[in-house]
C-alpha cells in the first residue's frame, strides 16, 4: 500500500468529489431509484447520470414536457399561466412521486427509497436581454417507510450564453440531489456544496426552502440568511408567516416603501415612522394602497457582532417584525442607493425610504462612496434619479429642539447639494409625530432588558414585550427582574 506524503505546512482541505463521481454514487447505491422531469434547458441534470454508468438501477424515468399543451395535460393548467414558476415546480413533483408510488408497488421494491428530481427553467433569451431563471428542487425519502422531503430553490442565470446556462443547471443538479442523500444532516453545509464546481459569478440562488421529517427543526428564515450570509444572493425576504417568498413575486410593478433599522428590538419609534410615513405615502399621486408594499429591511452590517452573524439574534429580531405582521427583507447593501438599485430591478412605480435624520446625515457623508468612480454623484445619481422620496423622522437636539430637514447638518461641501434634493421635493418631513417617541433609542432598550431594568415594556408596540418573555429573546431573564424588585 502507497502511502500518501504529508509535507510540513500543508493545510487540511475539504476533498470536493466531481460531479461524474457525485452521480456514480447516487447510481451504484442500490436502494435510491426515482425519476427526472426537466422542463426549459435540455435535461442536463439526467445527462450526468446517464454517463456515469450504472444508471439503470437509479432512473426510472427521464422526461421532458416542452410543448405547453403537452405540460399542461400532464400537470395541469397554471391560474395565471406561467410555467416557470414555485406552484409548477411542485406539481411537477407531486405529480412524480404518485406515478412512482402508483407504478412501483412496495412489496416488490421494500427498500427503495424513492425520488423526484424537478425543474423548470427558462433561459437567456435570443436578444440576451433576459437573462433567465428558473425552479429546482427535489422530493425524496431517506427510508423506505419514511414520509417524503422536499428541498424547492429559486435560481437566476449570470451567464450570457445559453449552452453555458444548461451546463450550469446539470450541475447545480447533481449537487442538489448528492446533498439531499448525504447532507441533509447539515443543511447549511447542503447549501453551500451546491456551489461545488460552480462559480457564484455563474448562478444566483435566491430563494430556498426545506421540508419534511428529516427538515423538521429547519428555520427557513435561517436558511434564508445563509444565502446572503455566504454570498450566494445581495437580498432574500420572508412574509409574515415566516416563509420565505421569491423577492422578484412580490415586488414586480409595486410601489414599495422601504424602513431600514436594526429592530434590536422593534420599538414603539419604528412602528410611529412605519405608520406615519405609510400615511403620507398613499397619499401620493402615483401611489395606490392596493399596490404597495411596505419592507422592513435589515442590513447583514446589523447582523454581525464582533465580525460574525449572531444568529439567535437574528431569529429574535425575525420573530418580532413577523409577529407584526410585516415582511422583511435581509439585505448585503450597506448604502441606500443599492437598495434603490435593487428594487429598480423588479418595479419602476413610485418608491419611498422611511428613515431618521441621522440615517439622511450620513447619506451625505462622501465617505461612503469612496470606491466609486463616480463618488457621491454616482450614488446620488442612481439614489434620486430614481421615482422616489425620503420621509424623514424627525430627532431631538442636545438643546431639546427638534431637527428635521429644515435644520438639519450635513457637512459644508454638500450643504449646497443637499439643498437641490430637498428643494426639488426628494426629502419630505414626516410633521406628524409622537414627541415622547423622540427618547427611545433601541440600543437603550436592549440593555434594559437584558439588565432587567422595568419600564422597557412600555417602549415597544403592543404585545411584543410578551413574546420577549415568553421566548426569552434579546437576553431577557425573569430571574434577574426578580432580583431586582
Amino acid at each position: 500500500m502507497v502511502s500518501i506524503i504529508k509535507l510540513k505546512g500543508d493545510k487540511a482541505i475539504e476533498q470536493v468529489p466531481a460531479i461524474k463521481d457525485k452521480a456514480l454514487r447516487i447510481n451504484l447505491n442500490e436502494n435510491i431509484y426515482g425519476t427526472f422531469a426537466e422542463i426549459g434547458a435540455g435535461q442536463e441534470t439526467v445527462r450526468h447520470f446517464f454517463r456515469a454508468g450504472g444508471s439503470s438501477g437509479t432512473i426510472a424515468k427521464a422526461m421532458s414536457a416542452y410543448d405547453k399543451d403537452f405540460s399542461d395535460a400532464i400537470y395541469g393548467i397554471e391560474d395565471d399561466g406561467r410555467y416557470v414558476t414555485e406552484s409548477r415546480l411542485k406539481k411537477m413533483l407531486n405529480h412524480e412521486v404518485e406515478l412512482i408510488e402508483k407504478r412501483l408497488k412496495r412489496d416488490k421494491h421494500p427498500n427503495k427509497i424513492f425520488f423526484s428530481f424537478a425543474n423548470t427553467v427558462a433561459t437567456i433569451d435570443f436578444a440576451k436581454q433576459f437573462k433567465g431563471h428558473g425552479w429546482v428542487g427535489i422530493k425524496y425519502q431517506v427510508e423506505p417507510d419514511e414520509d417524503y422531503n422536499e428541498i424547492t430553490l429559486h435560481i437566476r442565470f449570470k451567464e450570457t450564453d445559453a449552452r453555458l446556462q444548461q451546463e450550469t443547471l446539470g450541475v447545480l443538479g447533481v449537487n442538489l440531489i448528492y446533498g439531499a442523500y448525504y447532507k441533509y444532516n447539515d443543511p447549511k453545509k447542503l447549501l453551500r456544496y451546491l456551489y461545488d464546481h460552480l462559480d457564484k459569478d455563474q448562478l444566483e440562488i435566491d430563494t430556498i426552502n426545506f421540508s419534511g421529517p428529516r427538515f423538521a427543526n429547519v428555520d427557513n428564515r435561517l436558511m434564508s440568511l445563509q444565502l446572503v450570509k455566504n454570498g450566494m444572493t445581495d437580498a432574500v425576504m420572508f412574509g409574515p408567516d415566516g416563509k420565505n417568498i421569491l423577492p422578484a413575486s412580490i415586488l414586480y410593478k409595486k410601489n414599495i416603501l422601504a424602513l431600514r433599522g436594526s429592530f434590536r428590538p422593534v420599538t414603539q419609534v419604528n412602528m410611529d415612522m412605519y405608520e406615519k410615513s405609510l400615511k403620507m405615502f398613499l397619499e401620493e399621486s402615483k401611489v395606490s394602497k392596493e399596490n404597495t408594499l411596505v419592507i422592513f429591511e435589515i442590513t447583514l452590517s446589523n447582523l454581525r457582532s464582533e465580525g460574525e452573524i449572531d444568529e439567535r439574534d437574528f431569529m429574535d429580531r425575525a420573530e418580532l417584525l413577523c409577529s407584526l405582521g410585516q415582511t422583511v427583507m435581509i439585505s448585503n447593501f450597506q448604502e441606500y442607493y443599492k437598495v434603490v438599485e435593487y428594487f429598480s430591478n423588479y418595479t419602476k412605480a413610485r418608491m419611498g425610504l422611511a428613515m431618521g435624520v441621522n440615517n439622511l446625515v450620513d447619506i451625505f457623508d462622501e465617505k461612503y462612496y469612496r470606491h466609486l468612480s463616480g463618488g457621491i454623484l454616482e450614488a446620488f445619481g442612481k439614489l434620486f434619479y430614481r421615482d422616489l422620496k425620503v420621509f424623514l423622522y424627525p430627532m431631538e437636539g442636545e438643546n431639546g429642539e427638534i431637527i428635521n430637514s429644515q435644520n438639519l447638518k450635513v457637512h459644508p461641501r454638500m450643504k449646497e447639494l443637499y439643498k437641490f434634493f430637498a428643494y426639488n421635493g426628494k426629502v419630505v418631513d414626516i410633521t406628524e409625530f409622537d414627541k415622547d417617541h423622540l427618547k427611545i433609542f433601541s440600543r437603550e432598550v436592549l440593555k434594559m432588558i437584558s439588565n432587567g431594568t422595568p419600564g422597557w415594556e412600555n417602549l415597544l408596540p403592543k404585545g411584543i414585550s410578551e413574546i420577549i418573555k415568553q421566548h426569552q429573546l434579546f437576553g431577557y431573564d425573569p430571574n434577574k427582574v426578580l432580583e431586582k424588585a
